[in-house]
């Protein structure tokens, strides 16, 4: 079992916030941009800490241990009814509307279609009758496009967020194995680099229990 952070931006976490969304959480989602990094190497077993960092400080929003791991496009089919820009696997159409009105029909290679009689045979047509959306939280929203990976479980926490003193941030180390664990980097006036919490990272055993703590 290996503890991993992820960070919500500011906004995503405001949005969550506006929403009334206080969890508990049920799924993390990892993209093929740098504002929702891939999730690759967390596995099933793994324990994922959300963080979002407000005025100089860091919070830890929610805890996850990892019991599922799929495509984000099985994932939010199945649980929001519709694939919010999850990226569709090999093979798959989904027919789409238009903002102003009228359909098309876009495929998993970014390709378009304007009519159900245009699409490759062998391909698998996924029509607007098969996507209705459900309800569910705020936070079960991708907030980028083009998720790649979810994880989830029936275990989160609640979303609210818990202050990491500030004493323990320079403390705090990330990779594996330990001889390449390395700090969270820091401008000279004190705040975290941003570059330090736009990646999914690693914790050491240490800054594991750390996070751990604020939950017990």
């Amino acid at each position: 079992m290996a503890g991993y952070m992820v960070c919500w931006p500011q906004d995503r976490w405001k949005q969550v916030k506006k929403a009334g969304d206080t969890g508990p959480i049920k799924v993390i989602y990892g993209s093929i941009h740098a504002r929702m990094p891939t999730i690759a190497s967390i596995k099933v077993g793994d324990v994922v800490f959300v963080v979002t960092y407000m005025q100089k400080h860091l919070y830890a929003v929610a805890r996850l241990p990892v019991n599922r791991r799929e495509a984000a496009f099985d994932y939010t089919m199945r649980e929001l009814g519709t694939h919010h820009s999850a990226l569709p696997p090999k093979g798959v159409v989904m027919e789409m509307r238009y903002a102003q009105g009228g359909t098309f029909f876009s495929s998993w290679d970014c390709k378009s279609y304007n009519c159900r009689e245009a699409v490759p045979e062998g391909l698998t047509v996924i029509p607007l009758s098969e996507q209705i959306e459900k309800p569910h939280l705020e936070h079960q929203n991708p907030f980028n496009c083009c998720s790649q990976w979810a994880v989830w479980g029936e275990e989160g926490s609640s979303i609210e967020p818990r202050q990491l003193p500030d004493e323990v941030l320079p403390d705090l180390r990330f990779g594996y194995p330990k001889s390449k664990e390395k700090p969270l980097k820091f401008t000279p006036n004190g705040s975290v680099l941003s570059s330090s919490l736009t990646a999914t990272r690693r914790m050491s055993e240490e800054t594991f229990a750390i996070f751990e703590a604020l939950f017990s």
